[in-house]
């Protein structure tokens, strides 16, 4: 039960981070070195919430 409430957590934070690397894409001159720690933080996530699921 714990462990389906981390990964749900998790996922909602990949989920805003998506959602703040569009917002940052969509403004007239991105501050790449924000997007690339976005990105990071994504991916890190991402990799965590695999071994959640393995």
């Amino acid at each position: 039960m714990i462990m389906n409430q981390h990964l749900t957590a998790l996922q909602f934070r990949h989920s805003t981070l998506e959602k703040k690397i569009a917002n940052e894409n969509k403004r007239p001159l991105p501050n790449y070195l924000v997007l690339k720690q976005l990105k990071q933080k994504k991916l890190e996530l991402k990799e965590t919430m695999q071994l959640y699921l393995a």
